[in-house]
């Protein structure tokens, strides 16, 4: 990025005391992340950087009042399209939880509405109280075994190294293709190598010898390990240590045992995918820190993997920490225990004051112009008749078991009830029929499986939101209930729907993308209150999110069974597998 030389100079006159700081902090104990320690001094601010820590005079002053003061948070790795909101509703959210920044994959949009999605992320993003930077979809579609609404090759991403706010090459999860030297993913992270760019990495279910493969490569961070051998393996071969902690992944409790003082600044807490409703009421990253400190971890520390180790991954040289020359980006904070937020200045700005946001800091959102882009509408007919059957000869079955909390899958092997040599969903044996509709391009195609572990008693859930094709995907009791939930997310042209008997109780409708809500966050947390007690009625479980877990069961890279739109798919043979075993 080029320097302007009138703001050198300034920042330049301020360190010195020639002139007097925009802006000067003032009775704040710092928290140093590079070494630790707590110290004190004035932070004096101009332009939006941290020009000196001393003793300064300013034309405003932010009296700290002798609290805690540390970097803006660091979410090293989301994805905006799992919050449901759009940018603008979402930086409400995240700043009054202390994420000045955060690194969005727009896989997502960009699955249903290639570079148009990605374009809309990048522009939807612009001129917010937090800095949004983008990882390019390095894997749309993720696989070849399924049908997305678009497909990206190299020379369809090359062109947007050249924008400010794209860092790097997302989460490439196409193990297979890296092994067999397929040319068209091997294209894109050359590409990135070119640009100088960072390669984040999805390297769910590998051993380490297969991990060697995905690290020579050039990709250096994995945010996929779910136990202490894989976590172990990352950082012993040289990459950052993601550890997630979302609404339907959460695995900082059973990672933080490798974290030791050598290897701490190479690990760095995000959320991946978090629900507004939990981003809400329980936060983001912060979050994440709350809870790995309650589980021992020296707070600075956990404050580091939010701040400076994400902020040095990503080459964002000014960003991470309180220092001169780095983004005013301060938290001032009651405590270093609860994380409780007092203050947050973005830029040297105030945009959180006394744990409320200041709406001053907040340009309305133009929803018409973000809409302009006319993202997709589902292309299908209603649904009806027969469509989702499940012919069986036999009653053993290759079944999905979801694990409560974790994108893995177990493949069971197990008996069925068939009624008329058809396939019988079971309450008893909490066994449902599970279906994944192509919504992009009227193929007609219907992927159909076996589920258990929703708990689901009577009714259906139904939703565009499945990663990463993000065709429709159901489950329920029965195919009328089914149908009623999809006919649904067909009238709205997106969204989530809960049927149970011959009505729809609940829905919440996604009209950019079949991802995304047009509603402010405050209407989509309603909603989603409206759909979680809509649960209680169709009897499903409740210790884990079953629409995103739902959501999730269509992603083919994740072990060890999903179901596409083309069929069940196995992870260990990376092959489509039938139902009937």
């Amino acid at each position: 990025m080029k320097m302007d030389m009138n703001f050198l100079k300034r920042r330049i006159k301020v360190a010195s005391k020639q002139i007097k700081a925009d802006c000067v902090v003032k009775n704040g104990k710092i928290v140093n992340v590079f070494t630790g320690n707590i110290t004190e001094g004035d932070i004096a601010i101009v332009d939006g950087f941290i020009a000196g820590i001393g003793h300064y005079e300013g034309n405003e002053i932010i009296d700290a009042e002798g609290k805690f003061i540390v970097p803006g948070f660091i979410d090293g790795h989301m994805h905006i399209e799992s919050t449901m909101l759009t940018p603008h509703e979402l930086s409400k959210v995240l700043i009054q939880h202390g994420v000045t920044t955060v690194m969005a994959d727009p896989h997502e949009i960009a699955n249903v509405a290639g570079t148009d999605g990605i374009n809309f992320m990048l522009n939807a993003s612009e001129e917010l109280p937090l800095d949004i930077f983008i990882m390019l979809p390095s894997c749309v579609p993720a696989t070849s075994f399924g049908s997305s609404g678009a497909i990206l090759n190299s020379e369809d991403l090359n062109p947007f190294y050249s924008h400010p706010r794209v860092l790097g090459l997302a989460e490439v999860m196409d193990f297979p293709s890296i092994v067999n030297l397929n040319e068209g993913v091997l294209k894109k992270i050359a590409d990135a190598h070119s640009n100088r760019s960072i390669i984040d990495g999805h390297a769910a279910g590998l051993s380490r010898e297969e991990l060697n493969i995905y690290v020579a490569a050039g990709i250096y961070a994995d945010h996929e390990c779910v136990n202490l051998e894989e976590a172990k393996d990352r950082l012993e071969l040289g990459m950052y240590l993601m550890i997630r902690e979302g609404t339907a992944a959460k695995e900082l409790k059973k990672l933080l045992p490798v974290i030791t003082p050598i290897n701490s600044r190479r690990c760095i807490l995000v959320t991946d995918d978090k629900l507004p409703d939990d981003l809400i009421t329980e936060g983001s990253v912060d979050h994440n820190v709350r809870l790995a400190i309650k589980e021992g971890l020296d707070p600075v520390t956990a404050i580091q993997m939010v701040t400076i180790n994400a902020a040095e991954f990503f080459g964002l040289r000014s960003f991470g920490a309180v220092a001169p020359g780095y983004q005013a980006d301060l938290l001032i904070l009651n405590d270093l225990k609860s994380i409780s937020i007092d203050k947050v200045i973005k830029k040297g700005k105030s945009v959180v004051d006394s744990g409320k946001i200041n709406k001053v800091a907040f340009k309305a959102e133009d929803i018409s112009k973000a809409l302009a882009l006319k993202l997709p509408k589902i292309n299908m007919k209603e649904l009806k008749g027969n469509a989702l059957e499940i012919p069986l000869s036999s009653e053993l079955c290759n079944v999905i078991e979801i694990v409560p909390n974790s994108l893995i899958t177990y493949h069971r092997v197990e008996k069925v009830d068939i009624d008329k040599g058809m396939f019988a969903p079971s309450i008893s044996k909490d066994q449902l029929k599970m279906a994944v509709i192509e919504r992009h391009h009227s193929t007609g195609n219907i992927g159909l499986g076996i589920v258990k572990g929703f708990g689901i008693k009577n009714g259906a859930i139904a939703t565009t939101v499945a990663h990463d094709s993000h065709n429709i995907v159901v489950v329920g009791t029965s195919d009328e209930e089914m149908f009623l939930a999809v006919n649904r997310l067909i009238e709205m042209g997106g969204g989530i729907a809960v049927a149970s008997g011959k009505e729809v109780i609940a829905s919440l409708p996604l009209a950019i993308g079949g991802l995304m809500s047009e509603n402010s966050y405050l209407e989509v947390q309603e909603q989603l209150h409206t759909l979680n007690q809509s649960l209680s009625v169709i009897g499903a479980y409740k210790d884990f999110n079953p629409f995103l877990t739902l959501s999730f069961l269509t992603l083919p890279v994740i072990p060890e069974i999903k179901l596409t739109d083309a069929g069940l798919f196995e992870f260990k043979t990376f092959s489509h597998i039938q139902v009937q075993a």
